[in-house]
């Protein structure tokens, strides 16, 4: 399956940091016009696509959140030099050269300074750098800044999608890899005129990266019986790693997550994975992720006696920094999986 290159990188180029997701949602709800019988979003600002199944006997939910990490203007001092909170997890030395985005009355470009190493003291060279050792530089003195920048404002990264070898390139395919697979599902579901076992809730949430928020309120409303998370996961494939420490490789498919720190997929649920995949004759890999979690956690947990939750996760180099890389055949799996998945389920037998 060729991949939209156009459409991805509108998706990943999009702003929308945690509890501003207001751009990226305004493009995910023009994408999904047809593709759904109904679409709504909710007071979270979680958009719930609703594609009726052939028996409405249960509900499935995939849920891939739109939000991805930033910062929050906090002060800006005599100079005109901005200040800010992260949004997010960040490792600070990643911030190091990076360009970003102020969204205040209107976008307003900046790059991250710090000190320059030709006058640091040997003590602060071989320091762990902090984000409070960072400031965004707008070439503008305080007056002017504050004509365009509040406090409160949210900050993004800039960095444009490229093609690089078999990959893309770019900020933010955590996770906006997985809002274009639920798309691409969505669309690949009308093109073969397929229907869904069961009535199929396609979310795409807000606030994750600070908490897993939107996933529980819009689980909460939806109270599905069948849930997919759709996130990305490391692929620590690069030179230094050990076999034991990979979590996942690019090029290897679609990852089936096993568990990570926030969940234990159920097992039925990846039998029922790995079924559909064989017989579909989709590449795919298992994921084990000892740190961090995404939705799945919340679909999981998040319904009356919980749901059978599993978890599809696209493999991706170099997570939380602006040169995130996934392999367009690991998307184009996911989308083949997560798409026979939901028209499979009735298929399979789900006693324990």
């Amino acid at each position: 399956m060729p991949i939209d290159i156009p459409l991805l990188t509108r998706i990943c180029e999009a702003p929308g940091a945690p509890g501003y997701e207001k751009e990226i949602r305004k493009l995910v709800l023009a994408e999904l016009s047809g593709l759904a019988d109904s679409i709504k979003v909710d007071a979270m600002g979680n958009v719930i696509a609703l594609k009726k199944g052939k028996s409405a006997s249960h509900k499935i939910m995939a849920a891939a959140h739109m939000d991805e990490i930033g910062f929050i203007v906090t002060h800006i001092d005599d100079k005109g030099f901005v200040r800010f909170n992260p949004v997010g997890g960040f490792d600070p030395k990643t911030l190091t050269s990076q360009r970003v985005i102020i969204h205040g009355s209107k976008d307003l470009m900046g790059v991250m300074g710090s000190k320059p190493v030709h006058i640091m003291s040997p003590e602060e060279k071989n320091k762990v750098p902090k984000i409070t050792d960072y400031f965004i530089d707008t070439g503008l003195p305080k007056k002017e800044v504050e004509k365009l920048v509040s406090i409160g404002d949210f900050v993004t990264r800039h960095s444009p999608l490229i093609e690089l070898g078999d990959c893309v390139n770019v900020k933010s395919l955590d996770n906006r890899a997985s809002v274009f697979v639920l798309i691409q599902t969505l669309r690949a579901l009308k093109a073969s005129k397929r229907k869904p076992a069961y009535d199929f809730h396609a979310v795409f949430t807000v606030q994750e990266e600070v908490g897993l928020r939107g996933a529980q309120a819009s689980a909460l409303q939806v109270q599905p019986d069948f849930s997919f998370g759709l996130d990305t996961t490391i692929a620590y494939d690069i030179p230094g790693s050990t076999p034991q420490e990979r979590c996942t490789a690019l090029g290897e498919g679609a990852a089936i997550k096993l568990m990570d720190s926030s969940v234990i997929c159920d097992y039925r649920m990846i039998e029922f994975m790995k079924a559909t995949a064989k017989r579909h004759h989709i590449k795919w890999q298992p994921e084990i992720l000892s740190a961090g979690g995404t939705d799945t956690a919340n679909l999981q947990r998040m319904v009356a006696g919980g749901s059978i939750a599993g978890a599809i996760s696209v493999p991706t180099r170099h997570i939380h920094q602006t040169i995130e890389t996934c392999h367009k055949e690991d998307l184009s799996a996911c989308v083949q999986l997560l798409s026979a998945c939901v028209c499979d389920l009735d298929q399979h037998d789900w006693n324990f």
